[in-house]
């Protein structure tokens, strides 16, 4: 009789079962990569699509003007001016990093959205024309 080969972690397995893992795993992968909820989502609101860079663009605008009033109270006040000075700027810089960010990011969302659509439709075309 012949004994079969033992796995690394020390089981045996016989060469079916090795066949079906590694089948399984093949598969597992290539719904791993495409999920099908990526193609069968239904439509979402726009609030859904948009939400995060609309908030980085607010708390941006936020924060750009609070390093606004804090630079101007730097003109105007005199006690306490070099921290003024020093927290003005930085406030300014952090909220015009953010609020580049979010309406940079605004137009890639909406290329993103294109492209779905388009694969979308190229997708609903192939299973069209392959499934007959």
């Amino acid at each position: 009789m012949e004994i079969p080969p033992k796995s690394p972690d020390g089981s045996e397995k016989s060469p079916q079962s090795k066949e079906l893992i590694t089948s399984d795993t093949g598969s597992t992968l290539c719904m791993s990569s495409r999920s099908e909820s990526v193609w069968t989502s239904a439509p979402r609101s726009k609030w859904d699509i948009y939400h995060k860079p609309v908030i980085v663009v607010s708390v941006g605008a936020a924060i750009f003007l609070f390093g606004m009033v804090i630079t101007s109270l730097s003109c105007f006040l005199t006690e306490n001016k070099n921290v003024y000075k020093m927290t003005g700027p930085a406030f300014l810089s952090l909220g015009l990093m953010l609020l580049v960010c979010g309406l940079v990011w605004i137009p890639i969302i909406r290329k993103k959205q294109k492209q779905r659509q388009k694969s979308q439709f190229l997708q609903s075309l192939k299973s069209f024309f392959f499934n007959r």
